[in-house]
């Protein structure tokens, strides 16, 4: 049995559903504004008129921050549904369009898109000017769910059913440092020279120091006395003979201003995959500059 949807009972507008449901997740209305592209004033009016529509109390003010009150700790469940809804209509309607003409969102590591993805792009926007690209340059994996990309270049194989995963290839990482560096710390020429070396943290945590440690390279805590989570930033660092850069064979291989430390010693494993949303990968336009992508990163 078919059930019919009672429209005039439908009395609240979807844009304040939405600047509502974001202020929730992002915990105040400035935090919100910058996630939507609105102001905080218009997020506010917008939550306000919410409530007024509603004849409810959405939030309470702590501090700096926004708590949701009973009722909107209720409601909120419910326009989140209506968010991922309206996600799966614009990933339907994305998927369907033939056009080669609009924007294609990509997201990346740093190194990846500063490095290789440039001559990639150069050549499509030559051959495909109606085509608009977005970089996102982050090494946090971005959600291709939620539409924060079209594309992503990943070191990991993405496991949600609802994407599309190809592998590309498997590349390599590589310790790299100046000539000046190497010279003033005296010759590394096996692996127990490393205890005299400086590398470059991402963050305070010990991932970084597992995983080398995990290959068989005992570093300590104080030999990172330098923490950016920006991989470029890393590697201006390096080629200044600040320290010692673990990056991709391609991209170090092609700096003369650094040098392999310890060539002998084996690569660090850096698997590449291209992913997008199973729905995105019916567009044309999508599907042309995820095929390019695959094509030239193969090659690089």
């Amino acid at each position: 049995m078919h059930f019919r949807m009672e429209w005039r009972a439908v009395g609240f507008d979807w844009n304040r559903a939405r600047a509502f449901l974001v202020a929730a997740e992002e915990g105040s209305f400035s935090a919100a504004g910058r996630a939507l592209g609105l102001t905080q004033p218009t997020v506010g009016r917008q939550v306000a008129g919410l409530e007024a529509e509603l004849g409810v109390t959405l939030f309470a003010r702590v501090g700096k921050h926004l708590e949701l009150t009973p009722t909107g700790l209720e409601l909120v469940e419910h326009v989140r549904s209506m968010g991922e809804a309206a996600t799966r209509v614009s990933l339907a309607a994305a998927g369907q369009s033939q056009s080669i003409v609009g924007t294609v969102t990509i997201t990346a590591s740093e190194a990846i898109a500063a490095h290789l993805l440039p001559p990639i792009l150069g050549q499509l926007r030559l051959e495909h000017p109606g085509i608009e690209v977005e970089i996102v340059a982050s090494n946090q994996a971005r959600d291709l769910r939620r539409r924060e990309a079209d594309i992503a270049i990943r070191n990991f194989r993405s496991s949600q059913p609802d994407l599309v995963v190809k592998k590309i290839r498997d590349s390599s990482a590589r310790f790299y440092a100046s000539p000046a560096y190497l010279e003033r710390i005296g010759p590394v020429c096996a692996v127990e020279d490393l205890s005299r070396a400086e590398l470059f943290a991402f963050d305070r945590s010990d991932t970084m120091l597992d995983g080398l440690r995990a290959l068989g390279l005992d570093f300590s805590r104080d030999q990172f006395p330098i923490m950016t989570d920006n991989h470029l930033v890393q590697w201006e660092l390096c080629k200044h003979g600040v320290g010692i850069c673990i990056m991709m064979e391609e991209i170090g291989d092609a700096e003369p201003r650094v040098c392999r430390v310890l060539a002998e010693l084996p690569p660090l494993p850096v698997p590449i995959w291209l992913v997008c949303h199973r729905e995105l990968h019916t567009s044309r336009r999508i599907r042309l500059v995820f095929d390019r992508i695959a094509e030239e990163l193969a090659c690089a």
